[in-house]
């Protein structure tokens, strides 16, 4: 039984790139697959880079901490916006395409002073100020779901809690937080993952097979098994000339399912009393009404 569970719950990807943040992509496996997954700079939409940029502006941000850098898509998109950007993540193998793209394009200023870091979101506010001096941001982002790969180590969201107030104590007085992850309300009603996505090049995925794990009664963990048409990576051009067709193929990812009232507030208890929030379904203000794929929450931190 127990290697039943194992098979179908434990990530394939594991190892630690950050002290005390699992990092599912430290084989390099997931990375590289992930990074066709969701396309460069290009392939996101018109309506994503335009919510994104035109809110930051709206709320006067000029310098951005995006806690996610991953490989660097959002990170690239602001800076080609005109904003400062410091970009951090805990796994390096995510991070070497974003050093890439740095490095391709360092004649540009934007990109020649774009500040790329390893950093661990339960000791952000140190991690940070090793390099930058303890300097606070206009605005911190964690966006494409990722908070959610943070797992609840100790099954009171306490890890989760930390993070957020490292995301929190980055951002000057007046600052934002966007923050956002899928509709896992959704999810766990209907047991699979919605089929639109707002961010990523979904004409990829050949299929997304969902496990939800259970403890004590209550959704703990959801894995989702990706199988991606790396054929179709391949006649768009992208190299995959190093990896194998079946390493390209399938990869599995582990996410801890917040549902939207109980994240709303957890972000309530953490920012000051009184704090601005809103929520978002799919870039649209949230109607209780809809069905999003994806929830994003603006804190806007008082002065």
């Amino acid at each position: 039984m127990t290697d039943k569970i194992d098979s179908i719950f434990r990530t394939r990807s594991l190892g630690v790139a950050a002290t005390g943040i699992p990092d599912q992509y430290a084989d390099g496996k997931a990375a590289n697959v992930w990074h066709l997954y969701i396309g460069g700079n290009r392939s996101r939409t018109a309506e994503y880079r335009d919510w994104v940029c035109n809110l930051l502006k709206k709320k006067n941000c000029k310098t951005v901490l995006d806690v996610a850098c991953g490989t660097g898509v959002d990170s690239m998109m602001l800076l080609e916006e005109g904003f400062k950007v410091t970009s951090v993540d805990a796994s390096d193998k995510m991070l070497k395409y974003a050093l890439k793209e740095r490095w391709n394009r360092r004649k540009e200023p934007a990109f020649d002073n774009w500040v790329i870091e390893e950093a661990n979101w339960l000791s952000l506010d140190g991690d940070v100020a090793e390099f930058n001096g303890g300097e606070k941001f206009d605005a911190v982002i964690c966006l494409g779901n990722s908070f959610a790969h943070l797992p609840d180590f100790t099954g009171d969201q306490s890890s989760h809690r930390q993070a957020i107030e490292n995301f929190e104590k980055m951002i000057k007085p007046g600052g934002v937080l966007l923050i956002d992850h899928r509709n896992y309300d959704a999810i766990l009603d209907s047991g699979t993952v919605p089929a639109r996505n707002i961010y990523y090049k979904s004409e990829r995925i050949k299929s997304i097979i969902t496990s939800v794990l259970y403890v004590n009664n209550a959704a703990h963990m959801i894995t989702l098994d990706y199988v991606i048409d790396a054929s179709v990576a391949a006649q768009e051009g992208d190299d995959i000339s190093k990896l194998k067709e079946e390493d390209l193929c399938k990869f599995r990812l582990s996410y801890y399912p917040h549902r939207l009232e109980q994240f709303t507030g957890l972000l309530k208890t953490i920012f000051p009393t009184g704090t601005p929030h809103s929520a978002y379904g799919d870039f649209r203000p949230y109607n209780k009404d809809d069905n999003p794929a994806y929830y994003i929450h603006l804190m806007e931190k008082p002065l």
